[in-house]
């Protein structure tokens, strides 16, 4: 039987993607596994590691960049496990991280999905365990001015669970939503709400898979013990504008579905000047 199925999503990730299938077989020591590596039509030749990667890894080759969300749930559905690990092609395991992650995942029956504490390759804490995004958010920014000012407020904190998890020495803590570079999930949970929204093409699609399987009584939770690093950015420098242009877009989306649904709330045209302004000084310069 098969214990944990891994869906990797690569596009252009360069020689990282070897690294993080390397990092499998420690990662998930004590495991049966099977991974699937998902490439969306890369140009950097860096879907031959997933050809090289042993009898456990197989290639699924697209044939167009689907995106992050449908690349997800295409890996998804060409597997077979009860839980899968969705991990970025720029993230590797720390030994023992993925068997940790499924067991903490398994002791609470009504928990879709975990996350581990991620880390930049200095060591340095990714901000990969939140709160729900707000209006506040948007202006503000998750991290910035108003973080280092008044770091007490609601507001910030909600944003540094992650920090606080770790600084705590909780084994885990629940959360509203976590970083899909790299997360633990119960295929039951994702079939309940038909796995991510397609919609995002990237960004912005963890945090909405978080709220819709919240919304449906599950529940999601942050594992300080379980360590992957994250180079972060692999695949999005290759397209900076793209990825540019696609977090903003995506943040929207997020925004007009779950802060203020109502079609004609002033907060919507607020929230769209916001952020493609932002998207426009952000991409000025970028190739």
């Amino acid at each position: 039987m098969t214990d944990v199925s891994v869906v990797i999503v690569n596009y252009n990730a360069g020689e990282a993607l070897g690294t993080t299938l390397a990092s499998l077989p420690a990662g998930l020591d004590g495991l049966e596994w099977e991974g699937v590596v998902v490439d969306n039509d890369s140009r950097d030749g860096s879907e031959q590691a997933a050809e090289n990667g042993g009898p456990r890894v197989r290639l699924l080759r697209v044939g167009a960049n689907l995106g992050f969300a449908r690349g997800v749930n295409a890996g998804i559905a060409a597997t077979r496990a009860a839980v899968v690990l969705i991990l970025n092609p720029d993230c590797a395991l720390d030994a023992g991280a993925g068997a940790l992650l499924r067991a903490e995942l398994l002791r609470w029956p009504d928990c879709a999905l975990v996350g581990p504490r991620i880390l930049d390759p200095d060591g340095t804490l990714q901000d990969s365990a939140r709160g729900d995004p707000s209006l506040m958010t948007g202006i503000f920014g998750r991290t910035g001015a108003l973080s280092r000012l008044l770091p007490g407020l609601s507001i910030v904190r909600k944003n540094l669970m992650s920090h606080d998890a770790v600084h705590s020495g909780v084994s885990s803590t629940v959360v509203d939503w976590v970083s899909g570079a790299c997360m633990v999930a119960r295929r039951e949970a994702l079939s309940q709400v038909r796995g991510f929204d397609e919609h995002y093409f990237l960004y912005w699609e963890d945090a909405d898979l978080c709220r819709r399987l919240r919304a449906v009584n599950w529940h999601t939770r942050y594992v300080p013990a379980a360590v992957v690093r994250h180079r972060v950015g692999q695949s999005s420098r290759t397209a900076p504008r793209l990825a540019n242009r696609e977090f903003h877009k995506s943040a929207y989306r997020y925004y007009v579905t779950h802060v203020v649904p109502q079609p004609w709330h002033p907060g919507r045209a607020l929230a769209w000047t916001i952020l493609t302004t932002r998207s426009a000084i952000k991409s000025f310069g970028r190739s």
